[in-house]
């Protein structure tokens, strides 16, 4: 029997070495330079603006609101106003009958202010309240660019960014930095469109979806394959943007709005994590 190690012959006089002991120490493993990275990371930011009214009832749900506030009305108790109200026309009533006590009106040339002379000025107060329109001038003019249009839905920032020799509305991305985290590379895409002085909330830690591609064959190559493009979100904080410092094209659009703008591949990935609240 060969010792381990031995060269054995085969068939065709081919050589093959057999199995020998792994080596110790470095040689146990052998490591090569860290390869290249085939896939460019980016870090873009969904920025959301709430909505600052709710939308519109349907009939069924104005029907529904109607009967849930009359059972509201039926089963409540009488609140310190009506009370008193009631108190003050019983005592019209005994006064109108004379067996109203004198002793109990109140001190001459004291000015007496009836609860229904309080509705009466309430009345007057709401009949001179106007609401304002949930219609604004930003949505009769389709200015996308303006965060007071579409009060009952969502916006969504969108910018034009360079892509090769394209340009693309897309969410703001900027590419991934060594030591950076993929939070931290989105919330430097959002400094970079919109400056330091944003205000805004984000959620999580953790990337909401991704979307993939490779680059054209043109350019493409086995370290440059294609590109992975990590989405997070964050709600606005604040509707005054007169000191962010928006550097490029830019649009505050609906989800239903998005079509119109992002390519189809790219436009699923992004209704994936988009709700309409």
């Amino acid at each position: 029997m060969a010792a381990r190690g031995a060269v054995h012959r085969g068939p065709r006089d081919s050589v093959m070495a057999a199995p020998g002991p792994r080596t110790a120490g470095w040689g146990r493993w052998f490591c090569t330079a860290a390869a290249p990275r085939p896939w460019r990371l980016f870090g873009a930011m969904c920025l959301l603006r709430l909505p600052r009214i709710t939308q519109p009832l349907e009939k069924e749900e104005e029907e529904m609101a109607a009967l849930m506030g009359q059972i509201e009305l039926e089963k409540s108790h009488y609140s310190d106003h009506e009370i008193r109200k009631l108190e003050e026309e019983e005592q019209l009533r005994r006064r109108k009958e004379s067996t109203y006590d004198d002793d109990d009106d109140e001190a001459p040339g004291k000015t007496v202010i009836m609860a229904q002379d309080l509705e009466d000025k309430w009345e007057q107060k709401l009949l001179q309240f106007k609401a304002a329109p949930r219609i604004t001038d930003a949505d009769k003019n389709n200015n996308r660019t303006s965060l007071n249009r579409k009060l009952d839905s969502n916006l969504m920032l969108l910018v034009k960014q360079k892509l090769g020799n394209q340009e693309l509305w897309l969410l703001p991305q900027v590419e991934w930095q060594p030591g950076e985290t993929l939070r931290s590379t989105a919330e430097r895409a959002m400094a970079t469109f919109l400056g330091d002085h944003i205000q805004a909330k984000i959620l999580g830690n953790a990337p909401y979806g991704i979307y993939k591609y490779k680059f054209p064959r043109a350019i493409r190559t086995e370290d440059n394959v294609g590109a992975k493009v990590f989405f997070f979100k964050a709600f606005l904080q604040s509707s005054d943007l007169s000191q962010a410092e928006l550097k490029e094209d830019y649009l505050w659009v609906t989800k239903d709005e998005l079509g119109d703008y992002l390519k189809s591949e790219y436009l699923k990935k992004v209704n994936r994590f988009l709700l309409d609240l």
